[in-house]
């Protein structure tokens, strides 16, 4: 199986401070993940000033009457922010990533050489933002939250036509509610997509625990994105529905248990397994005392372990048989 590609992300968990994106990068390379991301954005470029904070915002942060401008201000990355943590992550030894939220950004994040391009589940309806993206011909990750089957296809058909190759498309199933409730995950979904579009598949998640994603795994999935934080308590937008490290790496211990678990699909006795036949399966032995010249049948027949002597699948081969010597009861049938 191919390595499940594990985004480690931080999103906005740093809270403006690249004390604590530094310190969530340290985690993630605790934790084992692939990739740490951010998110890139100019607020007044994302936002009107008319903006209201999403209900789960307005639930995790408790400030009612502040709009998404002002909340967001406050998690800008300044271009000097971005080029530190990419250091930092270089220094650290995992992959940095960030998304792009406005036109500008993805000028940005073009001109630091990334080789990757993830559009977020608000974006996928943004024709102008796509069509940007797409002109680069570099692989995308495409989050799929608030989605129908007809949204995706739009989208994937607008990244065709400008230049993205269907090969360089995974696409995440995803639910955009924080966090999201288990009953609303639809986690088939994520196969739907992959029959319907023929491309790679994975999953974004928004849920508490490390569950879906593990599961997503089985099912299929080639990369799992999952927010993390320091403290779930902090004050932020996406905290609450966000893993703590500990959490974090028992997701990431847990998924390449999955991952290597899973095989080749192909059913065979594996090499740890094999010491173990002839000590678990059964062999044809005398119930009885079996004098030579007598024959054998299902009264004086009977099977027992080990299994190094003839198989119980040949049980119609012995019954009918005479025995050419004397058994004992116990003993190994031989003809």
């Amino acid at each position: 199986m191919k390595h499940v590609l594990i985004i480690a992300e931080a999103g906005v968990n740093h809270n403006g401070s690249l004390d604590i994106a530094k310190q969530l990068i340290d985690k993630a390379v605790e934790a084992g993940v692939d990739i740490i991301k951010f998110q890139t954005f100019k607020s007044e470029k994302l936002v009107s000033k008319a903006a209201r904070q999403a209900e789960y915002q307005q639930r995790n942060i408790g400030k009612k009457d502040e709009g998404q401008l002002a909340m967001l201000k406050k998690l800008e990355l300044s271009h000097a922010d971005h080029e530190e943590l990419m250091a930092y992550c270089h220094e650290k030894g995992i992959r940095f990533f960030s998304t792009a939220f406005d036109m500008d950004s993805i000028e940005y994040l073009h001109s630091l050489d990334l080789g990757l391009w993830k559009i977020p589940s608000g974006e996928i309806t943004n024709y102008p933002y796509l069509r940007k993206i797409a002109q680069y011909h570099e692989p995308v990750i495409l989050s799929t939250g608030m989605c129908e089957l007809s949204d995706i296809e739009a989208t994937v058909n607008v990244l065709v036509e400008f230049g993205v190759e269907k090969e360089q498309i995974t696409i995440l199933h995803c639910n955009t509610e924080y966090p999201t409730p288990y009953e609303d995950v639809n986690l088939r979904a994520m196969l739907e997509i992959r029959d319907r579009f023929g491309v790679n598949v994975g999953y974004s998640d928004h849920t508490k625990g490390i569950e879906v994603p593990i599961a997503a795994v089985a099912l299929g999935a080639t990369v799992i994105e999952k927010h993390f934080t320091l403290d779930k308590n902090m004050e932020g937008p996406d905290h609450k529905a966000s893993l703590e490290p500990d959490e974090l790496k028992n997701m990431v211990v847990a998924i390449r248990n999955i991952e290597s678990a899973l095989g080749a699909g192909h059913k065979t006795v594996s090499e740890s397994e094999q010491k173990n036949i002839e000590i678990a399966r059964k062999s044809i032995v005398a119930a009885c005392p079996i004098k030579k010249g007598e024959m054998f049948t299902e009264d004086n027949l009977t099977v027992k372990r080990p299994g190094n002597g003839i198989s119980p699948m040949r049980w119609n081969e012995v019954i009918g048989k005479v025995a050419t010597k004397d058994f004992e009861e116990e003993e190994m049938i031989a003809l």
